[in-house]
């Protein structure tokens, strides 16, 4: 697949392309400022995940809205940057996302605890790579990116290209054949 050309438009441009509802103004505005509103939107909302649906919010409201935009009140790239600073303001103060970070999953309650109670983790202490290394090549592949690396179920499964189902099945797997060697 050939990759995708960026496109570039001068702001007046992009404003009536905008207003036209010209879907090459959306690509273009997406193409050159995604990376800044991210970055506007990361300050106020930490969470990667929420930042992103954000991210892709603002852009809708850019184009459901571009009709109200004023170029005299300032420039397009102000303006869309209050839509994404009041979007991420919203949904912080929302009853939802104040609930949904009261409940943390587990792998991140307990990178906050090690964190503030500045535990380090050091598998190589414990002896546990030795271990690992005496499973079978398809447990050690799984626990080293899952347990060492860092890595999610479903990047591990992307990286080695498995089904999630296996890898959670691998890694259960290998879970139990370490809990042997400690009987």
């Amino acid at each position: 697949m050939a990759p995708t050309k960026k496109i570039s438009l001068s702001e007046e441009e992009l404003v009536s392309a905008l207003k036209r509802q010209d879907t090459v103004a959306i690509k273009a505005l997406y193409d050159m400022y995604s990376g800044a509103l991210l970055g506007v939107i990361s300050r106020i909302i930490l969470q990667t995940e929420v930042a992103e649906d954000l991210l892709q919010e603002t852009f809708l409201k850019i184009w459901n809205s571009a009709g109200s935009y004023d170029s005299s009140k300032g420039r397009l790239f102000t303006w869309m940057m209050n839509i994404a600073r009041n979007l991420s303001i919203d949904k912080l103060r929302s009853k939802d996302f104040k609930n949904a970070n009261k409940n943390q999953d587990i792998e991140n309650n307990v990178d906050f605890i090690d964190e503030q109670k500045k535990i380090n983790f050091n598998a190589d202490v414990l002896g546990l790579k030795d271990l690992v290394t005496g499973l079978k090549p398809d447990f050690k592949d799984v626990l080293d990116m899952v347990y060492f690396k860092g890595y999610t179920h479903v990047e591990t499964a992307e990286e080695l290209n498995l089904p999630l189902g296996t890898v959670k099945t691998r890694v259960r797997m290998a879970i139990l054949e370490l809990r042997k060697k400690f009987n």
